[in-house]
């Protein structure tokens, strides 16, 4: 590994405008489980479908059942060597934008700036409004939930309150994928953290940084799909790797 993080190293110190792009595997370094995975959530339940949610009084109470469940997972989980690896580069001007498939809200805590960040598939650390918008906590909601087994309609506009994720059957964010694009056509090193890259459209933006002649960096754990596009694949732990990279304990 001492090679691979040698050319990584090489590969960064080249670039002056890089991206990095993340999916699950930089947080399970943290303790969150990976959803798609054998062991994954959603190994154990059905996912939740946004028209079933939409729809359904009783879906959305078995929605926030699992939330507040799950909650505490994700309340203890901090920044590992990985993200903050990735802060360091972001706060010295190497890395431009993350691009995230995660919604842990662990690159905002490792102190990367939110208007460099972009959520794919949205945040789970609060909610908001179908309708109109209006953002909520999740300990108030948890509140209401504990008081009333129930979480209530907006009190702005009386529309359905969700988690700000995207769920199974919910179109993309249009304004989030037209800022990943930018941002993977502007990078000449285009560096995939912990992505299985199997879930489009976000999987399609490693190949197409590569059309766009960027250098393509894929650090994972397993194989992917795109392994043979990249210029360096490194099958190994993220925290490890960047850590080494960076220079990151």
């Amino acid at each position: 590994m001492t090679d691979d993080i040698a050319a990584l190293r090489r590969l960064l110190a080249a670039s002056r405008r890089a991206v990095v792009f993340t999916g699950a595997g930089i947080s399970t370094e943290s303790g969150i489980p990976d959803f798609r995975s054998p062991t994954g959530m959603w190994a154990k339940v059905k996912p939740i479908m946004f028209q079933d949610y939409v729809a359904s009084a009783e879906w959305r109470a078995e929605a926030w059942k699992r939330k507040f469940e799950h909650e505490h997972t994700m309340r203890a989980a901090e920044p590992n060597r990985g993200h903050r690896a990735v802060a360091r580069l972001v706060r010295e001007g190497k890395v431009d934008a993350v691009i995230t498939q995660n919604i842990d809200g662990l690159h905002q805590a490792s102190g990367i700036p939110e208007r460099q960040i972009v959520e794919l598939h949205g945040n789970a650390t609060y909610a908001h409004c179908l309708d109109c918008g209006e953002r909520y906590e999740i300990d108030a909601l948890r509140l209401a939930w504990e008081r009333d087994g129930v979480v209530h309609d907006c009190l702005k506009c009386d529309g359905i309150i969700k988690t700000a994720t995207v769920s199974f059957g919910q179109a993309m964010p249009e304004a989030a994928m037209l800022r990943a694009r930018e941002a993977t056509l502007a990078a000449d090193l285009f560096i995939v953290l912990g992505s299985s890259l199997v879930v489009y459209p976000a999987a399609g933006f490693p190949p197409l940084a590569k059309r766009n002649r960027a250098r393509l960096v894929i650090v994972n754990h397993e194989p992917t799909d795109q392994d043979e596009l990249a210029d360096l694949v490194i099958h190994h732990g993220i925290g490890d790797v960047m850590g080494g990279a960076v220079g990151v304990n």
